[in-house]
């Protein structure tokens, strides 16, 4: 599982995706929703905007798995 360090109390899923590479600009985040099954802490998950805490996990379609983790 791949952890991503936040330096803030939250990050949005948009920053996330955009972070891993999953996507190239922020604006894609919406379509990338749209195409792909994300879950957050095992729940579909199709807001850009969910905001992500420490300890929440994120699962993209191509079965990458991604830990929130604070700084």
């Amino acid at each position: 599982m791949e952890k991503l360090s936040i330096s803030t109390e939250y990050i949005t899923l948009g920053q996330v995706l955009k972070e891993v590479g999953a996507i190239d600009t922020g604006g894609m985040a919406k379509w990338y929703l749209s195409e792909y099954e994300v879950y957050v802490n095992g729940e579909l998950e199709n807001r850009r905007g969910k905001k992500l805490f420490s300890g929440d996990r994120v699962k993209l379609a191509d079965e990458t798995s991604i830990e929130i983790v604070h700084e």
